[in-house]
């Protein structure tokens, strides 16, 4: 018995020496294959090029990849935590693989097997850091063995906050915003500084899937999932019990900010500001480059500029007559829906688009075009103006067939229906102006009046 026992114990052994063997040599023809990790060391990510008016004011952002780099002295503790609660607890404490955590996924996946329910994983942020920066995101064995090994030399060369910095200012948001000072702005136009813990919570469910925690299109889920960080962060001591109720509570709050030129009236100028940077620099430097630009436009000045040259044009093109509505449209039932859908002027903010409900001698009244939720989708609410027989006066003299004739009233200018551009008088809760676009158009040349420069 004892010799039959030797004898499989010996055979055992022998098996046990042969696997180790073949994975030893499996894991050396993997490691002949990996990619250096000393690149990490001169990481330089593409980065928002920024440009500037004189007074220092934002005038435009150009990205391919919405980034602001970040060193991780500078990111909150709060933000950290989030994303750790999210990712990977244990990243202070672990060699490059959480251990504990692979073997609850080990359990966890065998028990699902054959269920149809999607495997459970077991990534480190440091792990993380080797697939986003040295691998492929193919779902293979192969790969999963790398990014262990990779994890591990990682570890051994780098700080885990220079990890950590690392992590977070590479990693996908969704809205086309990569690392979390870029997400802090494109989801809630802030600062990381000034997240709140359910800001900061929402951001750190993005990693494992911007798509499937959209906060218009799958906002139940985006909340659920936000939530759930915000109990992990409660649960590892980083918020109380208190903060972390108040912070579920609270919804999304998510307001994109939008991309291009922000300051009013400089588009065309910071266009040729684009223009000229390409051309001097190359289009990587501005769309990968990080460069603060600042540009000698004073934002004051160009508003005056821009008032100016607008009234001169519509003085010589409402001396001309009306040439009518710019649609009709429907107006049985909801006007708001149809209207909504007709385009207006984005770089003229103080017209509006209009439906006329009613005409009559004395003047019109008019349904406005309905505001925009961040989502996309029209508000509820209807507002209603109107537009008297004097701030339309210079429709009064309007074209039927090519002929110019003088109207006597508004109704025989307008109908029920017609869309139309306005817009409200100063001083006034509903009262508005009719407006039209002008056919002809302008030009401006600013000239130093003392050097005569133009």
């Amino acid at each position: 018995m004892i010799r039959l026992i030797g004898y499989f114990f010996g055979i055992g052994t022998t098996l046990a020496l042969l696997v180790a063997a073949g994975l030893a040599i499996y894991i050396g023809h993997l490691t002949k294959d990996l990619p250096d990790y000393e690149v990490l060391a001169k990481y330089e990510p593409p980065v928002t090029t920024r440009i500037h008016a004189s007074d220092g004011s934002l005038m435009a952002e150009y990205a391919r990849e919405r980034r602001l780099y970040l060193p991780i002295q500078a990111i909150p503790d709060r933000v950290k935590a989030a994303f750790m609660s999210a990712e990977d607890k244990n990243f202070y404490n672990h060699p490059g693989i959480d251990i504990t955590g692979l073997g609850r996924a080990i359990i966890v996946n065998l028990q699902n097997f054959g269920s149809g329910r999607r495997q459970v994983g077991a990534s480190t942020i440091t792990q993380q850091v080797a697939k986003n920066f040295l691998l492929t995101s193919d779902q293979t064995y192969e790969r999963k063995i790398k990014e262990m090994i990779l994890a591990f030399r990682i570890e051994q060369a780098y700080s885990k906050d220079r990890i950590l910095e690392l992590y977070l200012n590479e990693i996908f948001f969704g809205f086309g915003a990569y690392g979390v000072a870029g997400a802090a702005l494109t989801y809630f136009d802030k600062s990381v500084n000034e997240l709140t813990v359910a800001e900061a919570a929402y951001l750190a469910s993005l990693p494992k899937g911007p798509n499937n925690y959209h906060p218009f299109k799958h906002a139940d889920r985006a909340i659920e999932r936000r939530n759930w960080v915000i109990d992990q962060m409660v649960e590892n001591g980083y918020v109380t019990r208190e903060e972390g109720d108040k912070a579920k509570a609270e919804p999304l709050g998510v307001k994109p900010r939008r991309n291009g030129s922000y300051l009013f009236a400089g588009e065309y100028f910071t266009e040729e500001v684009r223009r000229q940077i390409i051309a001097r620099y190359g289009e990587n430097a501005l769309y990968e480059g990080g460069l603060s630009v600042r540009t000698t436009l004073d934002p004051k000045i160009q508003l005056i500029a821009r008032k100016a040259m607008q009234n001169g044009l519509l003085k010589y093109d409402t001396l001309r007559g009306y040439r009518g509505p710019v649609t009709h449209i429907d107006v049985s039932g909801d006007w708001g829906v149809p209207l909504g859908a007709v385009k207006g002027l984005e770089d003229v903010p103080e017209w509006t688009l209009a439906v006329v409900l009613d005409s009559s001698a004395d003047g019109l009244t008019i349904g406005m075009q309905p505001a925009r939720q961040v989502s996309g989708d029209l508000v509820k609410d209807r507002v209603e103006g109107t537009v008297s027989k004097d701030d339309m006066g210079f429709a009064m003299r309007h074209f039927v067939n090519g002929k110019s004739v003088r109207a006597k009233s508004p109704a025989e200018v307008l109908e029920p229906g017609d869309v139309i551009f306005v817009q409200k008088n100063e001083g006034s809760d509903n009262a508005y102006s009719l407006r039209q676009v002008p056919e002809v158009e302008g030009g401006l040349v600013a000239m130093d009046p003392h050097t005569g420069r133009v």
